[in-house]
């Protein structure tokens, strides 16, 4: 069961909404900016110009990039080498939009080789900049509060005198961000780009945090990070999957966790394989 689907179809088309806004506003600022010798157009076409194809990378860039990401926890590469790898890939169809684009108002000429490998370097570089810049604009994306406050009880007689016990201390803080319908039962994190899957023995809920900060919430309950993209619980494992070099955790709801190289001589250690 995963009952987070409605809220992240929600979250999806937001999410959406911002990013268009977001590159309409990039795309403006580059009509004013006139870069790549557009400065002969007037404002306005500047603009136009620089909006369309802004919005029309967003198709390229963004579903590759999340291909390639998806792609991590199998390879086992850094994020900074993924995300250069997705650029440089979506440039590609970008660079053949852009020369028909420029090319729109007479028969499409085909570029040689050099003319090519120079329009796709720019085009690179402007891609590159606007991946930078998209992916590091601090907009805040609120969470919506777990916890809901108390109901405060009518007033009656005062109640006869109760003999105090200690206070319980408080779990893992993780877990209070997490749904009623979904339980407390951690199985498994998972970073899905700037979220992380909770994975549960009644189902999954995705939470807006970093890798780091959610296993920082998970004191006391045992588990390891096995991979960069992944956290274990200690319990949850079914069985191990092997492939030549490749190590897969089998968990109790079917999901499988890679693991990295460099852990995988940690588990043995530590008896988990």
């Amino acid at each position: 069961m995963d009952t987070s689907s409605p809220r992240n179809g929600a979250r999806l088309i937001r999410q959406i909404i911002i990013d268009i806004a977001v590159l309409l506003g990039i795309g403006a600022v580059l009509g004013v900016l006139a870069p790549l010798g557009t400065g002969y157009m007037s404002l306005a076409a500047r603009m136009a110009y620089w909006m369309v194809l802004a919005v029309a990378g967003y198709a390229f860039y963004k579903p590759i990039g999340a291909i390639v990401l998806q792609l991590g926890p199998k390879l086992d590469l850094p994020n900074w080498f993924l995300w250069a790898a997705s650029v440089v890939i979506a440039s590609v169809p970008m660079a053949i939009l852009v020369w028909f684009v420029n090319e729109g108002r007479g028969p499409v000429r085909i570029p040689s080789l050099e003319v090519a490998l120079v329009h796709y370097f720019f085009v690179l570089v402007v891609g590159a900049v606007i991946t930078i810049m998209f992916n590091l604009l601090p907009i805040t994306r609120a969470m919506g509060a777990h916890a809901q406050p108390a109901a405060q009880a009518p007033a009656a007689s005062p109640p006869p005198p109760a003999i105090e016990t200690p206070a319980q201390p408080a779990g893992p803080r993780f877990l209070e961000r997490l749904p009623a319908e979904i339980g407390t039962d951690l199985i498994a994190l998972e970073m899905e780009d700037h979220y992380v899957r909770a994975h549960t023995a009644l189902g999954s809920e995705l939470v807006l945090m970093r890798m780091r900060d959610a296993v920082a919430e998970l004191d006391g309950i045992a588990g390891e990070q096995v991979h960069r993209s992944w956290w274990v619980a200690r319990g949850a494992v079914a069985d191990v999957k092997r492939d030549g070099r490749n190590v897969r955790l089998v968990l109790d709801n079917g999901v499988e966790a890679p693991v990295s190289r460099a852990n995988v001589s940690v588990l043995k250690d530590r008896g988990w394989i």
